[in-house]
């Protein structure tokens, strides 16, 4: 026993010793950003295609910018591939995901199509879900029109090391780049919730996010190229090649694959079903009608958030500023909620002395994708509802649906965004919860527009809705419960909907755990 003792100690002080150099260390551990600097390239009348279809349009509305709202998944991916294929100068990309699958694989190659007829493409992608995905990293980045980088990266890249070195810089490798951005020639960006990958856009076969974007024309888009600027060129980017290598031979192995996988069966059947979208039609006809306003911001944090004293320009505060100057209605959509006791308290306070109506629309734990995240929301839920705030929580599917390209099993809210007062509001990448608060970087779409306002309270109300959400209330004992209101008369769940006694437990138990801050 004493000898297990020993070991014990042993143990726990060499793992204290790691994470404490880590913490000390963290600025030599990090690999350094060797990166040459550069930036959006300008604009041009008339250069390229997008310049020809869009200064115009741009112009006849005096400046202001064009908005659309993408809640359809295949459209999502249709804004993407489009403005690819139709850029004559520059693409610049910006994610915290990027599946290597089929989804992803398409929009990579459509990527490279553009990197081929002379397009600029600078990729930056977050490091901590580029594990084991090198070969084909490398291999885009070895094109002459492709730069790639990514953000607070790893030393090791792969196997028990890159584990290792995770436990030993936890509190640097804890803050990641949480933003989404694709940019085309400077005058289209796409901007919002969804990563890139299979479930993003309606193509997964198990479980796909219900997610907002909206698609920027005009001036408003330069925000957004000067915010990848500023990450691009941070301390935090560090170019791929500088991290790892690889044999010609499979670099040309790796490309060949995805080009290949870009005409099969399964390629063109998605594709198919892209081009026969309603949207994308209307969109070659010349049917679309953006919204055009002055009154949208497009926001983020710091690149180096967490180095940063100052909180003045973190995206929290404009957030903050927003939902806390709700005088009729805050409506709130986070499929990760969080609140806090801070946001708890100010949720109540706006409930009770404002008389604001405050309602959240979050996941159901049978729909959340990050069990961790339902326990620490569970831990205010009861709260929230006895002070008057109305909660719903997404189904895991909706009653009656198939969802996705080929009917998925299940539907997960991925959608962040909120409306305040019928006249301004948010679509982003920001989660109400600590994580996006103070760990990661965020970025998003802020709007004072009453038209842009009403679109996102009607995709409030219909994820809302009985068919897609069950509103948590209390029975007639007090006890938490759940109304199914897809029943007539609607049905009294008093158990976490669709859910197992395991997954109930599960949560209960991760509950116990002193980890809200990193949720």
């Amino acid at each position: 026993m004493t000898r297990i003792r020993r070991i014990f100690a042993w143990g726990l002080f060499a793992l204290v010793l790691m994470v404490l150099s880590g913490w000390l260390l963290a600025d030599h551990l990090t690999p350094p950003a060797v990166g040459a600097p550069s930036h959006a390239l300008p604009v041009q009348p008339a250069q390229t295609a997008l310049d020809r279809e869009l200064a115009p349009l741009v112009a006849k509305h005096g400046g202001k910018t064009g908005i659309i709202l993408i809640p359809d998944g295949l459209d999502a991916f249709a804004s993407r591939a489009l403005s690819a294929r139709k850029a004559g100068r520059s693409l610049d990309l910006q994610y915290y995901i990027w599946h290597n699958d089929p989804t992803g694989r398409l929009l990579a190659h459509e990527a490279w199509r553009a990197a081929e007829r002379g397009v600029r493409v600078r990729v930056l992608l977050d490091d901590m879900n580029t594990r084991d995905e090198d070969t084909d990293l490398l291999a885009f980045d070895a094109h002459p029109n492709i730069e790639i980088r990514v953000y607070n990266p790893f030393r090791n890249r792969n196997g028990a090391m890159r584990m290792l070195e995770l436990v030993q810089r936890f509190f640097s490798v804890n803050h990641r780049m949480h933003n989404k951005a694709w940019i085309a020639d400077g005058r289209v960006a796409v901007l919002g919730g969804r990563n890139i990958g299979q479930e993003y856009f309606d193509a997964s076969t198990e479980t796909n996010f219900r997610d907002l974007d909206v698609v920027l024309f005009g001036p408003k888009v330069a925000q957004a190229s000067t915010i990848f600027d500023a990450f691009w060129n941070s301390e935090a980017a560090v170019p791929i090649s500088a991290l790892s290598s690889r044999s010609r031979r499979q670099l040309d192995t790796a490309v060949a694959r995805v080009r290949a996988e870009a005409r099969s069966d399964y390629a063109k059947s998605y594709l198919r079903r892209m081009d026969s979208s309603s949207t994308v039609r209307g969109y070659f006809r010349g049917e679309l009608a953006p919204h055009w306003s002055h009154a949208i911001e497009v926001a983020s944090d710091p690149p180096l958030k967490w180095k940063q004293d100052d909180r003045r320009g973190w995206l929290l505060n404009k957030l903050a500023e927003q939902i806390l100057g709700a005088q009729r209605q805050a409506l709130l959509i986070s499929p990760y909620f969080v609140p806090g006791e801070t946001l708890t308290s100010r949720l109540l306070d706006l409930v009770g002395r404002k008389h604001v109506k405050v309602g959240v629309i979050t996941n159901s734990l049978a729909a959340n994708d990050v069990p961790a995240v339902h326990a620490g929301y569970m831990a205010y839920r009861g709260e929230l509802l006895d002070g008057g705030v109305e909660l719903y929580e997404l189904r895991a599917q909706g009653a009656g649906e198939r969802h996705g390209l080929f009917g998925s099993s299940g539907a997960s809210l991925h959608t962040k965004a909120f409306v305040i007062d019928g006249r301004r509001g948010f679509i982003g990448s920001f989660n109400l919860d600590p994580r996006s608060a103070y760990l990661n970087t965020e970025m998003g779409v802020l709007f004072e527009d009453p038209d842009i306002a009403a679109a996102v309270a009607e995709e409030y109300r219909r994820l809302a809705s009985p068919a897609l959400s069950y509103q948590v209330c209390r029975d007639k004992q007090g006890a938490l419960c759940w109304r199914d209101r897809s029943h007539e008369p609607p049905l009294i769940l008093h158990e976490e909907p669709q859910t197992t006694a395991w997954q109930r437990a599960t949560a209960r138990a991760i509950g116990w755990l002193p980890i809200e801050s990193q949720l």
